[in-house]
């Protein structure tokens, strides 16, 4: 078997914004695009964007450019979008609603099957088309629906316990909403945690910096 080249996560994180941009370039109609056009629309170089692409093998003729269709199917197959994993969702509360809503609205890959809160006062009400479920339900859940992905939006007080209970069940996949740092007690795991707080501090340095300058 062929070993698959190495890509850098900095490539694969683009991958994304190529994704959303192709997207909308099909949704009006335009069928070709230009490294130079994406890199524009982008603030990459054309130099950046077609070493991306050429990561995966390219896609792009010279003179032609890149069929906006095709590119976006293939950047949604490297990406795993043609795909459904189950996922589940634990914390019914603001952030959760919002995160079920979107994944509903907006499928990147996964598919929402389950919704968990330890809260008398949601547990039974219906969000993104499911019942929100007891969380003493979980573990047999899980064993009779294997998920593979966990989003996690329930306090940093009770995530440890959250996640060990779940990478016991086998589930080694989290997206994780709280400051609990799932890698460094499960080596293992796949991670991706969103730092709220982190982005809104970045954003206000930058904001201070622009007005230090103006």
């Amino acid at each position: 078997m062929q070993k698959k080249p190495y890509i850098s996560m900095s490539v694969i994180r683009r991958l994304p914004r190529y994704y959303r941009f192709l997207k909308d370039l099909d949704r009006r109609g335009i069928l070709r695009v230009s490294s130079r056009e994406l890199s524009e629309k982008l603030g990459l170089t054309a130099s950046q964007v077609r070493q991306d692409f050429n990561c995966f093998g390219g896609y792009g003729q010279q003179g032609y450019g890149y069929a906006v269709r095709q590119l976006r199917e293939e950047i949604g197959n490297i990406l795993g979008l043609d795909r459904a994993h189950k996922c589940i969702l634990l914390g019914a509360g603001n952030l959760g609603r919002a995160i079920a809503t979107h994944i509903t609205n907006n499928f990147a890959g996964f598919e929402l099957i389950g919704i968990f809160d330890s809260s008398e006062a949601v547990i039974g009400q219906e969000l993104a088309g499911l019942t929100i479920l007891p969380a003493d339900t979980l573990e047999s859940f899980c064993t009779d629906e294997k998920p593979v992905m966990a989003i996690l939006c329930i306090p940093r007080a009770a995530v440890e316990s959250a996640v060990d209970k779940l990478y016991a069940l086998g589930i080694r996949n989290y997206w994780n909403f709280s400051s609990y740092d799932i890698a460094l007690h499960h080596k293992d795991a796949v991670v991706e945690t969103v730092h709220l707080s982190d982005s809104m501090m970045t954003l206000c340095y930058r904001v201070s910096e622009q007005q230090t300058k103006s």
